[in-house]
C-alpha cells in the first residue's frame, strides 16, 4: 500500500496498524493494570496510573482523533462524562449559548447541575443563524450545537454557526452522536469540539457505555486533558477495546441501517397512523438541503408522530421486533418514546414548545430485514 492517507473504511477496520509489535497479535491488546512501573523514576515513561494514561484507551483515542480530524481524542465512561468534561471548561459567570432541541441529558446538565456553579445557559432556535447572532453576548464562552438535533432530525447550519461562534471568540461544540465521522465531520466545517455518545452507533452493539471527546486545536486539547485527568470519569481498558471492536464494523453497519432507515421513513409518510415523519433524508425535511452540503446521509434515526400519547403507547405495547428501550444506535432497532425516556428531564411545557409530543417515536433502525421491520411496525400502528 502506498503512504497515501486510506479512506475512512480501510481506517476503522485497523489491520495491520493495530498488529501488537510485542507478540504479533492481530489487535490491539486489554492492557488492565492501574499503575506502571517506572524503570528510571527520574524520567517517566509515557503512562503512570491508568486514570491519566492507559494503552488501550490511548489506541481509541488515536483512531476517533483520526476519524474526525482532530490533533487529539479522549475517551470517557460515558456520554455524559464526555459532555460534562467538556462543559466544565466554563468557569462562573460564563455563558453557553445552545440549541432549544438538544438531549435530554445535557439539558439536565446545563440547567440543574452547571447552573448551580454560575454558569448561564440560553437556549434558542439554532436552525436559524440569526437568533445565534442575537443569542451571543458579551460573556458567551461556548456554543453547543446538535445536528441532527435529538429528536426532532432539526438541522443547523454548522459551517455559518461556528463562522459566528469564531467571529465572537466563542468556542463551538458539535455533538456528533447521530452522524458519526463517516457522514458528518465538525471540525471540517469550523467546530472547536466533537462530542459523542460512543454507547450509541460508534459502539454499535448495545454492550457498552461509552463517550469520546475530539479536539482540533492543541492548546484547547491539552485543557480537556486536564480536566480528563482532573474529574476521572476515564473509559476501562476493557469498554475501550469493546469500542475499538465495534469501530471496526461501523460503515457496514451504518450503510446498511441508513438504508433501511430511508426506506421506512418513506414508508412510514404513507402510513395512515402516522401525523409526521423527522428525516434529513426526506425531500421535505425543514433544512435538508443544508444536512446535504454538510453531511454524506441522512443517518439511521427516524422520528414520527402518532397524534397522541395513547396512540404512541398502543403502538409501543403491540411491537414485536425493535426494543422499547432508551438509547439507540445497536445493530437491532431501538423504539423509543421521548416523552417519557431521552427528554424527561425537560418540563412538559418546554417538550411541548418544541413539538416533542406525548405522541412522538423514535426508531433507531437496527440489521433487521427491512421488510420484517416495516410489516411489524405497519401492524403495530394499525393496532393489529
Amino acid at each position: 500500500m502506498s503512504d497515501r492517507k486510506t479512506r475512512p473504511a480501510t481506517r476503522l477496520v485497523g489491520g495491520r496498524a493495530e498488529v501488537d509489535p510485542a507478540t504479533g497479535a492481530l489487535g490491539v491488546p486489554v492492557v488492565m493494570a492501574s499503575t506502571f512501573h517506572h524503570p528510571d523514576p527520574a524520567s517517566p515513561g509515557p503512562y503512570d496510573y491508568s486514570r491519566s494514561g492507559n494503552p488501550t484507551r490511548g489506541a481509541v483515542e488515536s483512531l476517533v482523533a483520526d476519524l474526525e480530524g482532530g490533533t487529539a481524542g479522549f475517551a470517557f465512561a460515558s456520554g455524559m462524562a464526555a459532555i460534562t468534561t467538556v462543559l466544565a471548561l466554563l468557569g462562573q459567570g460564563d455563558h453557553v449559548l445552545t440549541t432549544r432541541d438538544l438531549y435530554g441529558g445535557t439539558y439536565r446538565a446545563l440547567t440543574g447541575l452547571f447552573s448551580r456553579f454560575g454558569v448561564d445557559a440560553t437556549f434558542v432556535d439554532a436552525t436559524d443563524p440569526a437568533e445565534i447572532e442575537a443569542g451571543l453576548r458579551p460573556g458567551t464562552r461556548m456554543l453547543w450545537l446538535e445536528t441532527p438535533s435529538n429528536p426532532l432530525l432539526r438541522i443547523t447550519d454548522l459551517a455559518r454557526a461556528c463562522a459566528l461562534a469564531r467571529e465572537r471568540g466563542v468556542l463551538s461544540v458539535v455533538d456528533n452522536t447521530f452522524m458519526t465521522p463517516l457522514r458528518q465531520r465538525p471540525l471540517d466545517l469550523g467546530a472547536d469540539v466533537v462530542v459523542h455518545s460512543a454507547t450509541k452507533f460508534l459502539g454499535g452493539h448495545s454492550d457498552l457505555m461509552a463517550g469520546v471527546v475530539v479536539v482540533g486545536e492543541p492548546g484547547l486539547a491539552e485543557q480537556v486533558k486536564y480536566l480528563q485527568n482532573a474529574l476521572g470519569g476515564v473509559l476501562s481498558p476493557h469498554d475501550a477495546w469493546l469500542l475499538l471492536r465495534g469501530i471496526k464494523t461501523l460503515k457496514a453497519r451504518f450503510d446498511a441501517e441508513e438504508q433501511a432507515a430511508a426506506d421506512l421513513a418513506r414508508r412510514l409518510v404513507g402510513h395512515p397512523g402516522v401525523e409526521r415523519v423527522f428525516y434529513p433524508g426526506l425531500p421535505g425535511h425543514p433544512g435538508a438541503g443544508v444536512h446535504r452540503r454538510q453531511a454524506s446521509g441522512p443517518g439511521a434515526v427516524v422520528s414520527f408522530d402518532v397524534g397522541s400519547g395513547d396512540r404512541a403507547l398502543e403502538a409501543l405495547r403491540a411491537v414485536r421486533i425493535p426494543a422499547v428501550a432508551v438509547s439507540l444506535g445497536g445493530v437491532e432497532s431501538i423504539l423509543s418514546y421521548p416523552w417519557a425516556m431521552s427528554h424527561a428531564a425537560m418540563p412538559p411545557e418546554h417538550r411541548l414548545a418544541l413539538g416533542i409530543t406525548p405522541g412522538l417515536l423514535r426508531l433507531s433502525v437496527g440489521l433487521e430485514d427491512p421488510g420484517d421491520l416495516w410489516e411489524d411496525l405497519d401492524r403495530a400502528l394499525d393496532g393489529r
